[in-house]
């Protein structure tokens, strides 16, 4: 397999996550998102990709698939230990639901194409960027917050005692949060979920600063 990314996507950094509680390791490829006008843009990566997004992963079929969300759950469907979503209807639709609010309402915000047209179609000074992110992370995060509060108090991550869907999709949203300047103190249970995962090799392993792509 291969993995096409970037050190710094959130949407490849919930990826990398997901292989390393799997011990698998695709061979990664680096799009470089910014270099030449974006590599990701190219005829090249199209043909992978036509959406000309990270991540895609190469099966070795030739098959490739798109979309995080869509990759982690083939991964978690063909490698099934340990799991990254509860055995019941009910609780993966409420595990489901937290990560979507983050993979489908947060994160796309503050996506670098969004944030390229609002400064080069709309004029945006980086001030305005920020503030643009720091309202959308926020109020985002606030409500994962109340949802992290209301179904998993006592637990150790998001969902229970071992990580899985939701805790993938909150590590990186919470490192954008801090990038942007979002005050997360009101946000208590996911800097506490975040913590237990940063003590877990396999999201350490995953940080974009311990990629071999990555940038200062």
């Amino acid at each position: 397999m291969i993995l096409y990314g970037y050190f710094r996507s959130s949407a490849v950094w919930r990826c990398r996550i997901a292989f390393n509680l799997k011990g698998i390791q695709p061979k990664p490829a680096f799009v470089h998102l910014r270099r030449d006008g974006g590599e990701q843009k190219k005829a090249a990566y199209r043909a992978l990709n036509p959406q000309a997004l990270v991540p895609a992963l190469e099966l070795d079929d030739g098959t490739v698939l798109t979309q995080s969300m869509a990759i982690i759950e083939w991964l978690d469907e063909t490698r099934p230990e340990p799991p990254l979503l509860p055995p019941d209807p009910t609780g993966r639709a409420l595990v489901r639901g937290f990560a979507d609010a983050i993979a489908c309402d947060i994160h796309p915000l503050q996506n670098l194409r969004i944030l390229t047209y609002l400064k080069k179609e709309l004029g945006q000074q980086q001030e305005g960027l920020d503030a643009w992110c720091r309202r959308w992370l926020g109020d985002g995060l606030a409500a994962c917050e109340a949802l992290a509060v209301r179904h998993g108090r006592g637990t150790r991550f998001s969902f229970g005692d071992m990580p899985g869907l939701a805790d993938i999709c909150l590590v990186p949203q919470m490192a954008s949060a801090d990038r942007f300047g979002v005050d997360t103190t009101p946000m208590p249970r996911l800097r506490e979920i975040a913590a237990a995962c940063a003590e877990l090799r396999a999201f350490a392993d995953a940080v974009p600063a311990r990629q071999p792509d990555a940038e200062a």
